[in-house]
């Protein structure tokens, strides 16, 4: 299976998004003075002070079973018509709309076959979010979505929001507010537990049901929420040189997960029929959640 290369040619029809990029690049991740501020800061301190290692631990317990349902990828996909993320400060389009945005991005920068797999991703790298789904899940909101970070080690100031840890038990903890707590340098990040939310949960969804994607492809799914890794070069004590050599390419799927939010919609109906086809070359039929 293809892998992109570093040095891959970049399609001659990738102008607009690529100007997309360079001109509103320090528009996205407005943390400050947003129009979605007060929604915004009050899901990040639900989520700061109640995600620690028993919550996580508890999540990983009820969840990770996949014992809740079965359905194909593309339902799961089309329940997200339904899910705003509370997190997101740059937009309130519904989840499918951002999901085609990010996926048509990554196609017309590297078309072709051989990398369809990196279409896909880009496609369904947020379907986790059905655990936000009110008739679904029904999962708290600080329990699904916005960035991710370790636990059981000190919290980085490189996470969003840090100061709303303050009110997390963990932080007073003495087992888990060192560097590396209760983890050893190197250990490699599928060792470290992360706050709970729908990366690990659709990452799991791909491994317990045989997804044919490959593991850079399941790398960026596990890990793309957490901005202090990818943007900030933070817990990198923790990773192994393959760790490292994986967080190039999810630098590479977050330059089109973060910069595709255009405000026109894509056309759903024209784009779904492609995705479908790669839902059903990577994963099979059914799919147990």
């Amino acid at each position: 299976m293809s892998v992109i290369a570093a040095n891959s040619p970049v399609a001659p029809h990738q102008n607009n998004i690529a100007t997309h990029i360079s001109e509103e690049k320090n528009a996205f991740r407005n943390y400050v003075d947003s129009h979605f501020q007060d929604r915004v800061s009050k899901f990040y301190y639900e989520n700061h002070a109640n995600q620690n290692v028993e919550f996580v631990k508890k999540k990983h317990e009820q969840l990770l079973k996949l014992d809740r349902l079965k359905m194909s990828m593309h339902d799961a996909v089309l329940l997200l018509n339904e899910v705003v993320d509370d997190s997101d400060p740059d937009t309130d389009f519904p989840q499918i709309v951002h999901l085609l945005q990010t996926a048509e991005a990554i196609r017309q920068q590297y078309p072709g076959e051989e990398f369809d797999w990196f279409h896909l991703v880009g496609f369904i790298h947020d379907l986790g979010k059905i655990l936000a789904h009110p008739k679904v899940f029904n999962e708290p909101q600080w329990a699904v979505v916005g960035d991710t970070f370790p636990v059981g080690c000190a919290f980085s100031e490189s996470v969003i929001f840090y100061d709303f840890f303050k009110d997390n038990h963990d932080s007073r903890n003495p087992m888990y507010n060192t560097p590396n707590g209760i983890y050893h340098e190197g250990i490699g990040l599928d060792n470290v537990l992360f706050s709970w939310g729908h990366d690990e949960y659709l990452y799991q969804v791909c491994v317990q049901n045989g997804s044919t994607l490959p593991s850079q492809g399941l790398f960026m799914i596990r890990y793309h929420s957490c901005y202090a890794i990818h943007q900030k070069g933070a817990y990198q004590h923790l990773m192994t040189e393959e760790d490292k050599s994986n967080v190039q390419w999810l630098k590479k799927f977050q330059s089109f997960d973060l910069y595709s939010k255009l405000p026109d919609k894509p056309d759903v109906d024209k784009l779904m029929p492609y995705y479908k086809g790669l839902m059903d070359k990577y994963f099979p039929q059914e799919l147990r959640w």
